[in-house]
Formats: structure tokens, sequence, C-alpha cells
């Protein structure tokens, strides 16, 4: 039985990038659901088109597109574009959620300048491609809603360093803030999502030991990994017509990890939402 459309963002195209996997696959059903047609974007052509068959399942045809494109590559993300005003006339809502968080990334010492400049190209290179093809479009529709994937990590430090990453999410912030003040009179928001750590394939594929993951685990006062979904509905809130006096925010989704100096002692009962198109 499918569930019931909503409504949030009926009438509205949304380009969605990293769609065939963690955040982006949760979005782009969300917002398939809430009435949005969805372009999903990602470098794995598989992963992306089986998003858009679930979303043709769940709501019925011609409501979702993929294309394959490396956003490290200025072509493909203007391409990404292109398709959505080609095949659905306009562009009203682009999430930059595509990203690099590469094992070979450490510290100052031992960071390779290769991985360095392939985290900068996608991480941050891409997201501004996609703003600025973005807003050529949004321009001639009378706005829009960029939302950009940053993380916590731009916000505090960790002596899990993983520098490349925690250096490009920061710049993602410092970009969404100036682009959210050069267009706010041309009603196109910017917002960054600032994720806490979240039980993805791209994260628990890094933290691969308990060791790994409880070493995290202890900052977070909710004591649990958050889900894609919970980003997901983030990302809606931001989206809709709901944050429309919202631009140049960092919106951070993180189970309460910035506000912890002490976390609390004891078992958890904060439990992870059921609902999942995983």
């Amino acid at each position: 039985m499918s569930p019931p459309f909503g409504s949030r963002l009926a009438g509205k195209v949304a380009v969605i990038t990293g769609a065939g996997s963690g955040i982006g696959l949760e979005t782009s059903v969300l917002f398939a659901s809430e009435g949005a047609q969805v372009v999903c974007v990602d470098i794995n052509e598989k992963g992306a088109a089986a998003t858009v068959e679930k979303i043709t399942a769940l709501f019925g045809e011609d409501r979702a597109v993929s294309v394959r494109a490396d956003v490290s590559k200025e072509d493909d993300v203007k391409n990404m574009i292109q398709l959505a005003v080609s095949r659905f006339g306009k562009i009203n809502v682009l999430f930059n959620n595509a990203g690099i968080m590469h094992p070979a990334d450490d510290n100052a010492l031992t960071t390779s300048e290769d991985i360095w400049d392939l985290t900068m190209r996608i991480n941050v290179k891409g997201v501004w491609w996609g703003c600025k093809y973005a807003i050529e479009q949004m321009r001639k529709t009378g706005g829009g809603s960029v939302i950009n994937t940053a993380s916590f990590v731009a916000l505090r430090g960790a002596a899990t360093p993983q520098l490349a990453y925690t250096a490009s999410k920061g710049a993602v912030l410092a970009m969404t803030r100036e682009l959210a003040v050069v267009h706010a009179k041309e009603n196109i928001r910017f917002n960054s999502l600032c994720p806490g750590p979240l039980r993805t394939p791209l994260l628990m594929e890094f933290l691969n030991t308990e060791e790994k993951k409880n070493r995290r685990l202890v900052h977070v006062p909710m004591g649990r990994f958050g889900e894609a979904i919970e980003q997901a509905k983030a990302a809606l809130f931001l989206a809709s017509d709901d944050s429309s006096y919202m631009t140049g925010t960092d919106f951070v989704v993180d189970g309460g990890l910035c506000a912890a100096y002490v976390t609390p002692e004891g078992e958890t009962i904060s439990h992870s939402p059921h609902a999942s198109y995983q």
C-alpha cells in the first residue's frame, strides 16, 4: 500500500546529489512523497536508478528521473541542472548532498595531497558548481532553496582527525553563508545541513570496529547514531516554505553533540525511527 501524498513540496522540482544511498536516498523518496518531482543524481548510476524505481513504485510514473554525475566535474553538474529544467521545466530545490570521506584522510602529517585535492574537488567545488547553475535557473522562476550538506565536524574539533573532510565542510559553511547574503533579496535561500554521526554506509564503513564506534558515541548525549531519514526530514523543512524566513543558517541535527560538555550516563532509550526507504 502506497503511503499518502503530502503537499509540502507540491509543484516543486528538486535536484538531489548523492541520491543512490544514505541521506540522498531517504531525501529523494521523502521529497517525492511530499509532492516534488525529483532528479536523483549519483556517481553510482545503478544506485540513482534504484532510487527512481522506489519512487515510481510508491508514487507512480513521471515523479523522478536519474542521472549519473561526478560532482567534481563542472560539466556533469551543469548537465544535472539542465536535465531538471528540460525534463520538469524548472528547479526549485537543490540539495548538494554528495560528498566523500576518504579512509586515507587523516592528520596534517599523514594526509596526502591527492586525498586532500580529491576531497576538496568533490565536497567544495561540487557544491560551488551546483549553486552556480542552480542560481541561474532559480532567478528565472523567482527564487528557490539550496541546501548544502556540511557536518558537525565543521563546528567542533576532533582528536580522531579527518583533516581534509573537516576543512571541506568548514568551507561549505562559509560558502553557504556568503551565498545566502548575496542572494537574499532574490528569494534564493541557502542553508547548511550539519548532520551528527549517522548510521549510513559511508560512516559505518569508516567506523569498522566497535572501538571506533564507541569512541564517538560517548560524545553523543542521545547515545546512538542518527539515521539518514532524520536528516531527510530536516532537509524537507529547509526545502519547503515552512522555512521561508531562514537563510544562511548552520542547521545542526546531531543528537545534542554540539550542545554537550559532559554527556549523560546510563542506558539510552532514544530509539531510531523505523520509517526508512533504505
